[in-house]
C-alpha cells in the first residue's frame, strides 16, 4: 500500500472532500508558523499548491494562510502527536495526529487501539524509515518514474498504481527540492510531505480475506477521527 495507507474507495463518500480540505486547513496553519508568504516558506509552498489542486476555496485557503500566521487575533494551537501499535494481525502503524487537545486524542487513540494494540513511543517507530513522500503523476508519454527519481535526485520510487499515481521516496531533507525538480521530468506533483515508509512491511498474501478487512476496518476507523492527520501502516502493496 506504499507510504501511506488510504482508505479504499475514500473518495465515493460524501463527506470526502470535506474531510480533504479540514485536515489540509490544519497542515497549512502549521506550515504559516514560519511566514504568511509561500515562496519563502518552503512547507507553505507545498502544502498549497496541493489545496489548490484540489479545488480548495480561495478564501477557505487565505483564511487558513492568515490564522497560522497570526494575522486574524485568533488564538489557534494544534500540538502534532503520533501514536504507535498494531493494528490486528500484528501489522505495525503510525498515526500522526493534530489536535487541539491532547487529552482527547490520546483517549480517543486508546479506544479506536482496542481492536489492536497500541504501543509506547518508539515500540514501531523503530521498523520504519522517516523519509519524505511525493505523490506524481505523468503529464508526458515518455515520463519514465525511474529516470526521474535518479535526475530530481529521489531515493527510490514505487512504479504507478491503477490511479496512474507514482510515488517518490527522498531523504527528508531533499522533499521539497525533489518535489521541484520533478516538473522537468515530466511528472505533476500531487502531493509532498513527510511521512514513514515500513523496513519490514507484512504481505497481504500472508493474511486472509478476513484477516485482511479487519486490518483494513481497524484503520478505517482511525482515519474517521478528526485529529488523525496520517495512517502509516505495515503493510505491503
Amino acid at each position: 500500500m506504499g507510504a501511506q495507507w488510504k482508505a479504499k474507495h475514500k473518495d465515493l463518500a460524501a463527506n470526502a472532500k470535506g474531510k480533504l480540505f479540514g485536515k489540509l486547513v490544519k497542515d497549512i496553519i502549521i506550515a504559516a508558523r514560519n511566514g504568511a508568504d509561500p515562496s519563502a516558506n518552503a512547507r507553505l509552498r507545498l502544502v498549497v499548491e496541493q489545496a489548490r489542486k484540489v479545488s480548495m476555496p480561495k478564501d477557505t485557503l487565505e483564511r487558513a494562510i492568515k490564522k497560522g500566521a497570526g494575522l486574524t487575533g485568533e488564538a489557534v494551537h494544534y500540538e502534532h502527536v503520533m501514536y504507535e501499535g498494531f493494528a490486528p494481525h500484528r501489522v505495525p502503524v503510525m498515526v500522526e495526529c493534530l489536535t487541539d487537545n491532547v487529552n482527547r486524542a490520546a483517549s480517543e487513540m486508546r479506544v479506536l487501539f482496542r481492536k489492536g494494540q497500541l504501543g509506547t513511543s518508539g515500540s514501531v517507530s523503530w521498523d520504519f524509515d522517516h523519509v519524505g513522500i511525493i505523490e506524481a503523476e505523468a503529464a508526458r508519454k515518455d515520463a519514465d518514474a525511474e529516470v526521474a527519481a535518479i535526475e530530481a535526485g529521489a531515493q527510490d520510487f514505487e512504479a504507478a498504481d491503477e490511479d496512474g499515481v507514482c510515488v517518490f521516496l527522498t531523504d527528508p531533507t531533499d522533499l521539497d527540492l525533489v518535489s521541484r525538480a520533478l516538473p522537468a521530468q515530466g511528472f505533476t506533483v500531487l502531493s509532498a510531505k513527510l511521512g514513514y515508509k515500513p523496513k519490514n512491511p507484512v504481505d497481504p498474501a500472508s493474511l486472509s480475506a478476513e484477516a485482511l478487512e479487519e486490518v483494513e476496518a481497524f484503520l478505517a476507523a482511525i482515519d474517521d477521527n478528526d485529529d488523525v492527520q496520517n495512517i502509516f501502516a505495515g503493510l505491503g502493496s
